[in-house]
C-alpha cells in the first residue's frame, strides 16, 4: 500500500498545487478525497485517516489549529504557508474581512494590526417594531461598545469573529492580500461605514479619521449613500459619516449630501465618550479634541 500511495503523490501533490484553494475543514478533504480517491488510485483499504496521515508525512499538507479560550480549537488543513487571513476567513463559512482588517488591505491605515476581523452576517430579520428617541440614543451610547468574545489565536495573530446585520454580503469584494492571495473583504465605501459603526473595531474614533482622510480621492459619495441607504440603520450614523468628512477636508459639496438628510435627534461618535463636544450643524457629540 505504501508504495501504491508514493507512486500516487507527485499526481496528488500536482493537484493541490493547482488548486484555488489553500486552506480545508476536514469535511473539504473527506469530500476532496472521496472525490479523487479513484483518479488518484489510492487502494480501497486505506482510511480517510490513513491517508490524510500520508499526506502531512509526505506532501505539503499540514495541521492547523486556531485556539480559543472560550471555543475550544478549531483544526484545519493547509497546502503549505498559507496566510493568516485566510486561515480566519475558515472559521465561518461564506464570512468576510472587515473594519481594521479591511482598512489595511486597502492602504487605509499606517498601521499593520495583528487582529484580523471577519464578519459573518446575521440571518434575515424584519423590521425593528418600535421608534426611535433621544432617551433611546442617550442610553444606548452612555457605556461602551460591545465587543465580540469570539476570538480565536494563530501564533501572534488574534482573529476576532463578528456578528453583522444581514446585508446579502452589500459591498463585499476581493482584495489582494500582502501574498497576493484573493480574500473576500468590504470595499472602500462598506468599510468606511462600517468603522464608523464600530469605532473601536478599527482603533477608535482618532483612527476613523484618519482613514477618512486617506480615502478622500477615492470614496464615492454615490457609493458610500447607496450603501448607507441599503443597510437602513435605525441609528442615524449618516450624521456622524458627514462629519468625518467634513473634517476630513472633503469638498463640501460631498459631505452637504448627507447634512440634508433628516437630522431628527442628538447623536453620538462613538459609545462611551467621556469628555465630549458638541457639533451643532452635525447635532453630534465628539470627543474633545478630535481634530
Amino acid at each position: 500500500m505504501a508504495s501504491r500511495l508514493e507512486n500516487a503523490t507527485p499526481q496528488i501533490a500536482a493537484f493541490f498545487e493547482a488548486s484555488e484553494q489553500r486552506v480545508y475543514t476536514s469535511g473539504d478533504l473527506r469530500s476532496l478525497i472521496a472525490r479523487q480517491r479513484f483518479e488518484w488510485r489510492v487502494p480501497a483499504s486505506t482510511s480517510f485517516g490513513k491517508l490524510v496521515d500520508f499526506l502531512l508525512e509526505k506532501t505539503k499538507l499540514r495541521s492547523v489549529s486556531l485556539t480559543s479560550e472560550r471555543y475550544g480549537s478549531i483544526d484545519r488543513y493547509a497546502w503549505g504557508e498559507v496566510s493568516p487571513y485566510l486561515l480566519a476567513l475558515s472559521v465561518k463559512r461564506g464570512s468576510y474581512l472587515s473594519h481594521a482588517t479591511a482598512l489595511f488591505l486597502q492602504g487605509l491605515t499606517e498601521q499593520i494590526p495583528k487582529t484580523i476581523y471577519v464578519n459573518r452576517e446575521q440571518s434575515a430579520k424584519g423590521t425593528p417594531i418600535g421608534t426611535l428617541s433621544q432617551e433611546a440614543i442617550d442610553r444606548a451610547f452612555a457605556g461602551r461598545q460591545r465587543r465580540s468574545n469570539y476570538i480565536f489565536r494563530y501564533e501572534e495573530w488574534q482573529i476576532v469573529l463578528t456578528s453583522g446585520k444581514h446585508t446579502g454580503g452589500l459591498g463585499v469584494v476581493t482584495l489582494l492580500g500582502p501574498a497576493k492571495e484573493g480574500l473576500r473583504a468590504t470595499g472602500l465605501e462598506r468599510t468606511l461605514i462600517d468603522i464608523v459603526v464600530r469605532p473601536d473595531y478599527a482603533g477608535g474614533v482618532y483612527e476613523v479619521l484618519k482613514a477618512y482622510k486617506s480615502a478622500k480621492d477615492r470614496m464615492s459619495v454615490n457609493v458610500l449613500m447607496a450603501h448607507l441607504k441599503k443597510l437602513d440603520y435605525t441609528y442615524p450614523y449618516h450624521q456622524a459619516i458627514g462629519f468625518y468628512m467634513q473634517r476630513a477636508s472633503y469638498e463640501q459639496e460631498r459631505w452637504g449630501r448627507l447634512r440634508r438628510l433628516t437630522m431628527n435627534f442628538d447623536f453620538y461618535l462613538a459609545h462611551g465618550i467621556g469628555d465630549k463636544a458638541y457639533d451643532s450643524s452635525w447635532r453630534l457629540f465628539f470627543p474633545k479634541g478630535l481634530e
